[in-house]
């Protein structure tokens, strides 16, 4: 029997992308919980506020472009170990100036080498992933997630304390950034090739590469549109929750305002747990599967909100939402890189822009919706939207015929 067993290179580059993730999720925890208080340094109005947050996603759009075809110079780890530090530094000068043009300076450098390290990490993370021949690509993104709830619960400590927020960035940047620069050592570029099966996929990329010329190219719109809309409804829904979740539950639900807060955390800690064993669940089932599930479950969870009599059978809907849309995200990437395998960083970056499309869509529609109609009917446009995932749900079948050892069965198996 061929041993697939990933090689000591592939272990130390699982690991060392796993705390990138996490440090990523932290770092950008860190931003958005703390906008009121940026808001308040720079004396920044109602009115102008939604213009610096739209430009950080839009300017993490062109940077996930720009790294599509810097990719095709540099390797991906290079790409992610040097913009990784300056995303952090980014954050702690948008929280240590003093004037407007500080702030829009640091967060027009926070978005562009986001975008970066969005699409970057993500190459990465689909490369080990077919290199492993089985799904580890929820892993990182568990990892994000956890850097996410700890870093939101640093912010928490930071406001419960009144700290100024060049005190509360300045230790953690200080710590975050060497364990993610140190880390980056160990990165594992297209995947490695300690294992046969890491070889053999290898061999196929170059040889799949070579035959399509410039990989900008091998990448066909057509067929890499359905997951770009699966990722743009999936962010939709996650907007919705992180910017609406503790207004509905107050305003819509009337709990109190302690209590209001709880729904974005649950939704955290389920999304955090759906990842950290969604892999099994990939590798038993498989992709196609667990994406279902996940809409399904998704969806569900937003009719239970729209339909809550009150503020704790809204909570349930909420956890619903954490354990449904957690899939979807970390799936599409890898349905991409099965989709194109010798295009793959290609497709991951141009994927990577509906992230960004999802989170700048999401927000001021459910917004719009509740203002002019109703908050429980706003809710029933992102479900139908993550319902809509069913019909792509095709989109995400294995394609072992290009790449993998064969050894795998491709109705069950994730060989992403």
């Amino acid at each position: 029997m061929t041993d697939t067993r990933p090689g000591p290179r592939l272990r130390h580059g699982r690991a060392s992308l796993a705390i990138s993730f996490f440090v990523q999720g932290a770092i950008f925890a860190l931003l958005v919980t703390r906008i009121p208080a940026l808001q308040d340094r720079y004396g920044i109005s109602d009115g102008l506020l939604p213009l610096f947050l739209a430009a950080v996603p839009v300017l993490a759009g062109v940077g996930s472009v720009g790294t599509e075809h810097l990719v095709k110079r540099v390797r991906p780890g290079l790409v992610l170990r040097l913009v990784q530090p300056v995303v952090s530094v980014a954050l702690l000068a948008a929280g240590s100036g003093s004037t407007v043009w500080q702030l829009a300076f640091a967060l027009g450098v926070f978005g562009l080498t986001v975008g970066a390290l969005d699409a970057s990490m993500n190459m990465l993370g689909v490369s080990l992933q077919r290199a492993y021949g089985r799904s580890i690509m929820l892993g990182f993104h568990a990892a994000y997630s956890l850097g996410g709830i700890t870093g939101a619960s640093l912010s928490w400590v930071g406001a419960h304390g009144n700290l100024p927020l060049p005190a509360l960035y300045a230790p953690l940047v200080a710590t975050l950034v060497p364990v993610a620069f140190i880390a980056g050592r160990w990165y594992a570029d297209q995947g490695g090739q300690d294992t046969p099966a890491g070889r053999q996929n290898q061999e196929n990329r170059e040889n799949q590469e070579s035959q399509a010329g410039d990989d900008s190219t091998a990448v066909s719109m057509k067929l890499l549109l359905p997951l770009c809309l699966v990722m743009a409804f999936a962010y939709i829904g996650d907007s919705t929750v992180s910017n609406w979740s503790a207004k509905y539950l107050e305003d819509v639900l009337h709990s109190s305002e302690q209590l209001a807060t709880v729904p974005y955390n649950v939704y955290m800690v389920t999304t955090l747990l759906g990842r950290a064993f969604g892999d099994l669940g990939v590798r038993r089932f498989g992709a196609v599967t667990v994406v279902r599930a996940g809409s399904l479950l998704a969806a569900g969870g937003f009719a239970v909100v729209a339909a809550a009599p009150g503020a704790w059978v809204g909570m349930l809907g909420f956890t619903l939402l954490g354990l449904g849309l957690c899939v979807l995200v970390p799936q599409t990437f890898a349905a991409a890189g099965r989709l194109f395998p010798g295009a793959s960083d290609a497709a991951i970056a141009r994927l990577n822009i509906f992230n960004y499309v999802g989170f700048l869509v999401g927000s001021p529609l459910v917004g719009a919706l509740g203002g002019a109609w109703s908050y429980r009917g706003a809710m029933l446009v992102p479900m139908t939207l993550v319902l809509a995932t069913l019909v792509y749900a095709r989109s995400f079948t294995p394609v072992p015929t290009r790449y993998g050892d064969g050894h795998e069965r491709p109705s069950t198996v994730d060989v992403g």
